[in-house]
């Protein structure tokens, strides 16, 4: 361990010191002894000085060992600032990339309302136009259909529900509508044949046939659209009997999907489809 120069300065005292004591000791034997008090003075003055440098010696020494205690406490607290420096300097990229997204989320906010103002309208013309799809559209399940549409426009007036669930309605109506056209469906109904209120089988086939069949199965019937949205119901062959018999089994699950022999009507004309 380096000395400072006090300890420096201290231990050359020491050793000027002993030296001197010793010197004043072989000097003394050799004098004669009237002088003997005169080097005992002399000697004991020396000693006096050595035991002083030793107690300066132990100071500096417990001044050293405070000022390497000190020291590595510099060090200590100087790791920790820096590590400090470090963990502020990444708080403040995380803060900053924190005002970065509230800045963005204040701005997608007034963009929100801006859309909100602008959604309401557009799902006012959405089911206007559903509803007068429904209306044009052939006649199949005409009660649970416009019950939907009818639906949605009371809902439209609440305040109740959100935004975001209104148009999630909206959409959903527009999606079942949209399955219409790809599935088969066997449902009951009432129809008036004949003059006479009866229970009749109806069976829809996407949206290019829709046939119905008496429960007895004397009278057989499809629906004929017209290119205007109008159409009319018109009697069909007991030729179809057994396909329509077979594709409402079908619908039902009551039969594994397998060719069937029903009409399919478009714009006012018939033809066969399997």
């Amino acid at each position: 361990m380096k000395l400072s120069k006090l300890a420096q300065a201290s231990l050359l005292l020491s050793v000027s010191t002993t030296s001197l004591v010793f010197s004043s000791l072989s000097f003394a034997e050799q004098l004669p002894e009237t002088n003997s008090d005169q080097l005992t003075h002399v000697v004991s003055a020396g000693q006096q000085i050595n035991h002083s440098a030793a107690k300066s010696q132990q100071k500096v020494n417990r001044f050293t060992d405070q000022v390497q205690t000190k020291l590595q406490q510099f060090h200590v607290v100087t790791k920790e600032v820096d590590g400090l420096s470090v963990y502020n300097q990444q708080m403040q990229a995380q803060l900053d990339s924190q005002l970065t997204e509230l800045a963005q989320l204040a701005k997608s906010m007034e963009e929100v309302s801006v859309i909100e103002r602008q959604i309401s309208p557009l799902m006012a013309r959405m089911i206007s136009t559903l509803d007068t799809f429904v209306d044009l559209d052939i006649p199949f399940l005409p009660s649970e259909r416009t019950k939907r549409v009818e639906d949605l426009k009371t809902m439209m007036n609440r305040a109740d529900i959100a935004v975001s669930e209104k148009f999630r309605r909206v959409l959903e109506a527009y999606q079942i509508e949209v399955d219409y056209g790809r599935t088969i469906e066997a449902y009951s109904g009432i129809l008036p044949i004949d003059g006479k209120q009866m229970d009749v089988d109806f069976l829809r086939i996407g949206r290019v046939s829709l046939v119905y069949q008496t429960r007895d199965g004397s009278h057989l019937g499809e629906w004929k659209q017209s290119s205007t949205g109008s159409g009319q119901w018109q009697t069909l062959s007991q030729d179809y009997r057994l396909g329509i018999n077979k594709a409402l089994r079908i619908a039902r699950k009551q039969l594994a999907p397998d060719l069937i022999m029903v009409p399919v009507s478009f714009n006012e004309t018939s033809t066969q489809a399997e």
